[in-house]
C-alpha cells in the first residue's frame, strides 16, 4: 500500500511538473498534504485552550497538544531549511507561537497574580532589601532629629524648613489654643470636605514618594536628601507643638496616619536607593545587569509604598478627624504599624518541609 501511495504521488508530481508548476510550490503542496491534518488538530486544540484555558481540555487532549506543538516546531524547522513558500512558513510561525503561549505561558488569573504578589512577592522583596531600607529609614530619622534639635534651639528655623502652604497658620507665633484646635477641632470638617482633603493628601504624598523613588537611580543621593528633608519638616512641626506643651497630643495626631505614611515614604526611598546602589556597587555584574536585577525588587517596593499611601490617605483624611482621643489615635496608628511589620516579616516564608523539598 505504501508503494502505491508513493507511486501515486510521483505520478501526480510528474503531472504537475508537466503542467509547468514551479518546484517550490510543488514541494510546499506535498509538505502540507502530509502534515496538514496534524496542524489542523493542533489549531483546534490551541483555539479551545485560548478560549477556556488548558483546564478545558482533557488529559489526552493536553497530551496531544504538547505532541502537536513539537511536531509543528519540527515542521517549521524543515520548512525554513528547504525554503518553502513564505505563506506556509508564516502560517507555521503563527501556529507555533500560539501553541507556545498555551503550553508554556503561566496559566494564572489576574487575581492569582495579585495574591502571589501580596502574599509572597512583596514581603520577600522587602526582606531582600535590608540595606536600602536602612538607608530610607535612616534618612527620615536623621532629618527628624535634626529638624527637632534646630527648631528647639531656635524656632526661626521652622520658617526655613516648612513651606508656608504646608504650615498654614500653624507657626511658632501661633498660640497654644490655636495649635490645639488644629489637632482636635473637627467642627469645620464635613463629609465632603473630608473627601476633598483626603484626595489632596493622597495625591501630595503619592507625588512625593514617587519622586523619591524615581530620583534614587542617581546613586541614591537625591532620594536620601529628599527623604531627609521630609524628616526635617516632621521634626520642626513636633518641636513647635512640644514647646507649646502639646508634645503628647501631636505625637498621637501624627501617629494615626504617620506610622503608615512615613513608612511608605521611607520604603519608596529604599526602592530608589536600591537602584542607586545597583549602579554604584554592581558587584560581579555589569551595571546594566545589576540595575535590571535590582529593578524587580525596587518595583515591588514602589507598589508597596503606593498601597500604604492609599491606606494613609484614607486614615489621614477621615479617621484622624473622626477619632479625637489620643489613646485611640495611638492604638490605630501603631496597630497599623504592627500589621505592616507582621505582614512583611512573616509573609512569603516557606515552611521547613517546602525548603527540604526544594533542596
Amino acid at each position: 500500500m505504501t508503494d502505491l501511495r508513493i507511486d501515486d504521488r510521483t505520478e501526480r508530481g510528474a503531472a504537475l511538473n508537466a503542467a509547468g508548476v514551479p518546484n517550490d510550490l510543488l514541494r510546499s503542496a506535498r509538505f502540507r498534504l502530509e502534515r496538514e491534518a496534524h496542524w489542523r488538530q493542533l489549531d483546534e486544540l490551541v483555539s479551545r485552550a485560548e478560549k477556556g484555558g488548558v483546564a478545558a481540555l482533557s488529559y489526552n487532549e493536553v497530551r496531544n497538544l504538547a505532541a502537536g506543538y513539537r511536531q509543528a516546531m519540527n515542521s517549521l524547522s524543515v520548512a525554513r531549511d528547504i525554503s518553502l513558500d513564505r505563506a506556509l512558513v508564516a502560517y507555521l510561525e503563527s501556529l507555533c507561537a500560539r501553541a507556545y503561549l498555551v503550553v508554556y505561558a503561566p496559566q494564572e488569573s489576574l487575581g492569582g497574580l495579585m495574591s502571589r504578589l501580596l502574599l509572597k512577592g512583596i514581603p520577600q522583596a522587602v526582606r531582600r532589601s535590608a540595606l536600602p531600607l536602612l538607608i530610607g529609614f535612616l534618612a527620615l530619622v536623621l532629618g527628624a532629629l535634626a529638624g527637632y534639635r534646630l527648631c528647639s534651639s531656635d524656632p526661626s528655623w521652622f520658617y526655613t524648613f516648612v513651606p508656608p502652604g504646608m504650615a498654614d497658620l500653624r507657626t511658632p507665633d501661633a498660640s497654644a489654643e490655636y495649635l490645639r484646635s488644629t489637632i482636635y477641632g473637627n467642627e469645620r470638617h464635613e463629609s465632603d470636605g473630608l473627601a476633598a482633603f483626603s484626595a489632596y493628601l493622597f495625591s501630595h504624598n503619592t507625588g512625593i514618594a514617587m519622586l523619591i523613588f524615581a530620583l534614587g537611580v542617581f546613586l541614591s543621593v537625591p532620594s536620601f536628601i529628599l527623604t531627609f528633608y521630609n524628616g526635617l519638616i516632621l521634626g520642626a512641626f513636633f518641636a513647635m507643638f512640644r514647646q507649646k506643651g502639646l508634645g503628647y497630643d501631636v505625637f498621637a495626631w501624627l501617629s494615626i496616619h504617620g506610622v503608615t505614611e512615613l513608612a511608605a515614604i521611607s520604603i519608596a526611598c529604599a526602592g530608589g536607593a536600591g537602584l542607586g546602589l545597583a549602579v554604584l556597587l554592581p558587584g560581579a555584574r555589569t551595571r546594566r545587569d545589576a540595575l535590571r536585577h535590582q529593578a524587580h525588587d525596587a518595583v515591588k517596593l514602589a507598589i508597596l509604598a503606593a498601597l500604604m499611601l492609599v491606606v494613609a490617605g484614607f486614615i489621614e483624611g477621615f479617621l484622624r478627624q473622626l477619632v479625637q482621643e489620643p489613646v485611640w489615635r495611638l492604638a490605630i496608628g501603631w496597630g497599623m504599624g504592627v500589621f505592616w511589620a507582621g505582614w512583611l516579616v512573616l509573609g512569603g516564608r516557606e515552611d521547613k518541609a517546602s525548603r527540604e523539598q526544594a533542596r
